[in-house]
């Protein structure tokens, strides 16, 4: 097998030529001229070369750019991270390797110290060199694989994040959904200890450094991979790699229609499961084909609905997205637990910001209907039943989500809530800290154990908290400078820093953004309460939040300890009864209601 494949059209021989002897001059081995009749026969050793090619020169040229087969092993170069591309006569690039470096010959006139080729060779030798430096560690360290993998009671497993080859940055949902779905699956197998999805994703749109995540998360094999979804169609490139020596141990492509994704998943983890020789037992084989849909369709919408869940939490405009694509998903397949968990989520959060007055109750109640074991339905049944005021059914359904599921994000950030508006901060630190844990896009529950540290007067437990929530803010903010909610997060976690003056810029700029942003303003409010100490400009803030909250909203208000030194002030005990007494006129239109006889700040 040869150091270095060259992709070419036949048409463009006589200009790769002298590439191709200014490479062999290097003393290194090129595959680029077969002999061999195209068949099967042709197709076989092709697979074989670029599989086993340590680096591979793509030469585009106008004729190059169209030729199917050209494309193709640009891509599968791309995918293994082993691409060194050249241009001519500034040909138009395929939009899926536009991204990776491309050099430019037209001036070489084959002249092998041109330092455009120089730069060409140089990259051609770093990936050479890497591919030599793999190999030896993989012979050194074989003789002690046997051993090692001996010693582990239990086998291991990372599944890393599937990278989105599909050019669109729009199909990411897709490929992260494919990957927490892998995940799952091999989750239900006893034999085997999998990863949580959150650790995982922590190497998100990194290089994957596969001995580096052996070491750092103690695992013994890693399954990384990419997914190409574009016109109907499905491409899944997998690999599975002992962790100790490097190894491939099992590998596959897929290229179905993408109404077969839920079989390609099955099969990935068959093999798997084969590969790594276990025994997996007839219920767990069951419960791997056992899906909430048999749509691919809806599927894809829950996928969908399901990656605005988790990246904009408390969000307007994506709780209405999750709605509508949920509402879409269920049409195509009533019996969808998840999507009317999903829903209900949803309709939960426009509830509470008082923009719906469904409450989300139906679509959870459906859910559970159709899955009595679904932990997140269980879980937003909780948060529901707690915003009707309904205390103890709500710690009951969160009880009963943590029984199902004790390490499932929704059921620990539910209990958390209602450990913090009982003030039991105790547990809800150790809760909001499982969910922070579980969910690397949480902001609101990072912020949420700041607020817990602080009750329970964890100076140091509120700092490294608040360290946690302005990061993952500017992370946030760093791809939506104009998410007005997650601004006021990362104001919040300054002002617990004891940045004030930084917190004060980011809340003038929020409130231009979006002055109107009900739950931007309440964490403004808790802001310039506990952390900025200014009780007038509090004052004036909770001022405007009573006048619309609604009833969870306001009870939450009333239970929250950033404002219990607000309690025994008449300015806001005034606004509490005016806003009370404008709830109860809603309710009954024949009741008038109470004036304040306050200042109201």
């Amino acid at each position: 097998m040869a150091d270095v494949f060259v992709s070419y059209a036949r048409a463009d021989k006589a200009r790769v030529a002298p590439l191709v002897a200014a490479i062999e001059a290097k003393g290194w081995s090129v595959w680029w001229d077969p002999e061999i009749t195209p068949g099967q026969e042709f197709d076989d050793q092709i697979d074989a070369e670029i599989n086993a090619a340590k680096a591979v020169l793509v030469v585009w040229t106008p004729i190059s750019v169209v030729s199917r087969w050209v494309r193709g092993e640009a891509r599968e170069a791309a995918e293994r991270g082993i691409l060194v591309p050249v241009r001519f006569e500034q040909a138009r690039l395929p939009m899926d390797v536009r991204a990776i470096h491309t050099t430019d010959l037209d001036d070489w006139r084959e002249d092998p110290t041109h330092p455009a080729v120089q730069e060409c060779l140089h990259a051609l030798g770093a990936m050479i060199a890497r591919a030599q430096t793999a190999q030896a560690a993989k012979v050194k360290n074989a003789s002690s694989a046997t051993a090692a993998a001996g010693d582990s009671k239990r086998l291991s497993i990372c599944v890393l994040p599937f990278s989105n080859m599909s050019g669109d940055p729009e199909q990411e949902y897709f490929s992260d959904g494919i990957t927490a779905d892998i995940i799952t699956d091999l989750s239900k197998v006893s034999a085997l200890a999998v990863t949580s999805s959150n650790t995982a994703f922590r190497y998100k749109g990194q290089h994957a450094d596969i001995p580096k995540v052996v070491r750092e998360l103690k695992v013994s094999h890693v399954l990384e991979g990419s997914v190409r979804k574009a016109g109907g169609r499905v491409r899944i490139n997998a690999q599975l790699i002992h962790g100790a020596s490097d190894n491939h141990v099992w590998a596959e492509r897929y290229d179905r229609d993408a109404s077969d994704i839920f079989a390609i998943q099955d099969e990935i983890s068959q093999a798997i499961v084969k590969a790594l020789k276990l025994r997996l037992l007839p219920e767990e084989k069951k419960a791997i084909e056992r899906r909430g849909t048999d749509s691919a369709d809806a599927h894809d919408l829950y996928l969908m609905a399901r990656q605005l869940y988790v990246t904009n939490q408390e969000d307007e405009q994506a709780s209405k997205a999750i709605v509508r694509t949920c509402v879409r998903a269920t049409e195509i397949d009533p019996n969808y637990a998840q999507a009317w968990a999903l829903m209900a989520a949803g309709y939960r959060s426009l509830r509470e910001l008082g923009l719906e007055s469904d409450d989300g109750m139906m679509a959870a109640e459906k859910a559970l209907a159709l899955d009595p074991k679904l932990v997140e339905a269980h879980a937003v049944k909780g948060y529901i039943l707690q915003m009707r005021g309904d205390m103890e059914g709500a710690v009951a359904e969160a009880e009963a989500a943590l029984r199902l599921n004790s390490e499932s994000y929704e059921a620990n950030r539910t209990s958390a809530r209602l450990n913090y508006l009982q003030h039991r901060f105790e547990d809800a630190v150790r809760l909001y800290q499982k969910a922070v844990n579980l969910m690397e896009t949480d902001v609101n529950s990072a912020m949420m154990l700041v607020s817990s540290y602080r009750a329970l007067g964890d100076i140091a437990g509120m700092r490294g908290a608040a360290e946690i929530a302005l990061k993952r803010a500017d992370a946030f903010l760093s791809h939506d400078q104009s998410n007005a909610g997650v601004i006021a997060y990362s104001a919040n976690a300054l002002g617990a820093l004891g940045e004030g003056d930084r917190a004060k810029a980011r809340m003038n700029r929020a409130m231009l953004i979006d002055p109107d942003n009900w739950n931007m303003r309440y964490n403004f409010a808790c802001a310039l309460s506990v952390y900025l100490k200014d009780t007038e400009a509090t004052l004036k803030m909770v001022k405007s939040l009573l006048e619309t909250a609604t009833e969870p909203l306001l009870d939450y208000m009333k239970a929250d300890p950033d404002f219990d030194h607000l309690h025994d002030d008449p300015r806001w005990q005034a606004m509490v009864a005016t806003a009370e007494a404008r709830l109860v006129a809603a309710k009954n239109p024949a009741t008038p209601a109470i004036k304040s006889t306050g200042s109201g700040g």
